[in-house]
């Protein structure tokens, strides 16, 4: 019997996600990375320098590295990336689902950030170090239109994408309705919108906050789906955030006492 195209498709999208690797670089990525006990690590290119100052990681992590003359040093990145003579290759970290990693127990108000179409590997790098910063569940992006994993991500996160769930999902419509149905309070950024957040926010509940991408924002679906559209209040005429930014403030401004 012929299996359906999706089932087809499905499998076929499990095996490239199987074979893909990530390149990570610089010293703070790579010691992270080798660090990680949850990271399957591959292959790991350093100068003898590097190598020295990586010295406290790298024995741990039982991998050999190869040492290489600083002049002949070319891993497979960017020309421009600042790898500070170290890379490593790896494997994509699984979190699991969002049911899993964003459950809420009954007497919980966890935060979590969805952000729609939000590319910028630099921009997501910074929203997972302030989403770890702050404690969040998760930070969830789609799988199309969004960064990946990618050195620069993880150089910009500064070591929280070893430790801060970044899941990636392929709607993000259905995965706000999740969250709902698991008793999230899901709140829209958006410039325009009448309500403050922390007005809006709800310390008693779980708080998802839906992020839209530089330019052009939330799309209308995704404003659609949210429970309320908020934004972040400001003093002068002008009141645009770079997305990165955005969140910091509003994971503080919905930041749960404590006690």
């Amino acid at each position: 019997m012929k299996k359906p195209t999706w089932v087809v498709e499905k499998e076929r999208a499990r095996r490239a996600a199987a074979q893909e690797t990530v390149w990570l670089f610089g010293l703070h990525a790579v010691r992270d990375a080798l660090l990680n006990p949850a990271r399957e690590k591959l292959r790991l290119m350093v100068t003898k320098n590097a190598a020295d100052r990586l010295s406290d990681a790298i024995p741990p992590s039982g991998m050999t590295p190869e040492v290489i003359d600083p002049r002949k040093f070319n891993p497979p990145i960017d020309k421009g990336s600042v790898h500070q003579g170290a890379a490593i290759e790896v494997k994509p970290l699984t979190w699991g689902s969002v049911a899993e990693v964003c459950y809420a127990a009954p007497d919980a108000a966890p935060r979590v950030v969805l952000l729609d179409r939000v590319s910028d590997p630099h921009n997501v790098g910074a929203i997972l170090r302030s989403a770890e910063v702050f404690g969040a569940k998760a930070v969830i992006g789609t799988l199309r239109h969004a960064a990946p994993e990618t050195g620069a991500l993880a150089k910009t996160a500064s070591g929280a994408l070893e430790r801060q769930p970044y899941l990636r999902v392929r709607n993000l419509a259905q995965t706000m309705n999740e969250l709902r149905e698991m008793g999230y309070l899901l709140l829209g950024l958006d410039g325009e919108a009448e309500a403050d957040i922390a007005t809006a926010n709800d310390v008693t509940r779980p708080v998802a906050l839906v992020m839209g991408a530089e330019g052009p924002g939330l799309r209308e679906l995704t404003k659609e789906t949210c429970d309320t559209l908020v934004k972040i209040p400001f003093a002068g005429a002008f009141g645009s955030l770079n997305v990165s930014n955005a969140a910091a403030v509003a994971l503080y401004a919905t930041q749960t006492p404590k006690e």
